[in-house]
């Protein structure tokens, strides 16, 4: 006897099922695996591998780190992987680890990483562009993540307005409109350059302190030309690297953005901005905000707690009808369940929790009965209690 539709939750579709011969029950389709459509971007759940630094690149090439990396998540169940932020001039790096994709050489080194994947995985690949401004010239995490002094390799950053990150740091010179342009064209260059790659999706990274986050916010921005002062001015210049960016890319494949819904900081972004910016870019047919929050400022005072940039996604969601993506502290997987089916985000996006358990897809769908798909060499794994985890599968031997 075949299910049939009996009523919606939000986005959770409820069946009736006969699970047993006196008895009828109700059972909610999961709508963390419920499909999302992105322009012509089908994507089978509502997870995406958030973008993540490795700063493990050499001159700004992928290698084999990240050849297993990317690979590995690829088969974590997530409909989306989001290749971490790659910069697109080398002064735009935030590490000399970090990656890029600004000549032939960067664009060489992405292509069998991206030729395996796509042999062994039908994951979409999304990849986040990025500049850092004022926060270039870092040494990694793990090496302290202070400001590189030039004595010691390190480079002159570039930022809205010559203002150091924070006290005693060498300050950033500000962009002249020369400067502008040129940055403007690098994120276009490297937009060409990922969809010469296959890249599905592209996403702008406006959060976490860098440059395109701090024209956003009054902290770093203290322009006196159209660039600054202004909410409106100082939305200009993300907003024009948005449409040189949207009009680069093909217009069937989906560009979204990061955001720091808020500075954390008193006089500085905040949600209410936000809001505004979200407005403005989806006039402008932005395809998602990703709600992140920080990093504009070491003053910054953070509540961290599980879920807690939860709210700014709904809100942005709320305000403007734009789809949403909530990212930070969330690891479980019946709280992300939550998330969607109560139209808090559209998506969610995992990053540590991702590292931790590189199947957490996988685990996530046997937990709320979704479906993932899953290389045959690994459908042995399947639990025998979980036998549609993996959807249609044989495994025979002789």
């Amino acid at each position: 006897m075949p299910a049939t539709r009996s009523g919606m939750t939000n986005s959770a579709v409820v069946w009736k099922t006969p699970t047993d011969p006196f008895l009828c029950q109700d059972i909610a389709m999961s709508a963390l695996f419920s499909p999302i459509q992105l322009r012509a971007l089908a994507l089978p759940n509502r997870i995406m591998v958030a973008p993540m630094c490795q700063y493990s690149a050499e001159n700004g090439e992928a290698n084999d780190w990240h050849f297993t990396h990317i690979n590995s998540l690829a088969l974590s169940g997530a409909a989306m992987f989001c290749i971490e932020a790659t910069h697109v001039e080398a002064i735009g790096r935030i590490t000399p680890g970090c990656l890029g994709l600004w000549n032939d050489a960067t664009e060489a080194g992405l292509k069998p990483i991206l030729a395996s994947v796509r042999k062994h995985s039908k994951i979409a690949v999304a990849m986040q562009l990025a500049h850092a401004g004022r926060k270039g010239s870092s040494h990694k995490p793990w090496d302290g993540g202070q400001q590189i002094p030039l004595a010691e390799g390190g480079w002159q950053t570039e930022a809205p307005s010559a203002v150091p990150h924070k006290e005693g740091e060498l300050a950033p010179h500000a962009l002249d409109a020369q400067g502008l342009r040129r940055v403007r064209d690098a994120f276009v260059a490297s937009a060409r350059r990922a969809d010469r790659l296959g890249i599905d999706a592209l996403e702008l990274h406006g959060a976490h302190g860098y440059l395109l986050h701090q024209f956003l916010s009054p902290i770093s921005n203290q322009r006196t030309d159209q660039y600054g002062g202004s909410l409106q001015n100082r939305l200009r210049y993300p907003l024009e690297v948005f449409d040189a960016v949207r009009a680069a890319f093909p217009a069937d494949k989906p560009v979204g953005v990061k955001v720091s819904a808020t500075d954390w900081v008193e006089g500085g972004w905040d949600l209410e901005q936000t809001i505004e910016f979200a407005k403005e870019l989806k006039k402008r047919g932005v395809d998602w905000i990703d709600a992140s929050s920080g990093g504009v400022s070491p003053k910054q005072k953070i509540p961290l707690s599980p879920g807690y940039q939860v709210p700014f996604a709904r809100a942005i969601r709320q305000a403007t009808g734009v789809t949403t993506m909530s990212v930070g502290l969330i690891t479980d997987a019946r709280q992300a369940e939550e998330i969607v089916a109560s139209g808090k985000a559209d998506m969610v996006a995992l990053a540590r929790g991702m590292l931790y358990d590189p199947r957490w897809g996988w685990h996530a769908a046997a937990e709320l009965g979704g479906q993932v798909d899953v290389p045959p060499q690994y459908w042995r794994s399947q639990p025998s209690t979980q036998k549609e985890l993996f959807g249609k599968t044989t495994f025979g031997a002789r």
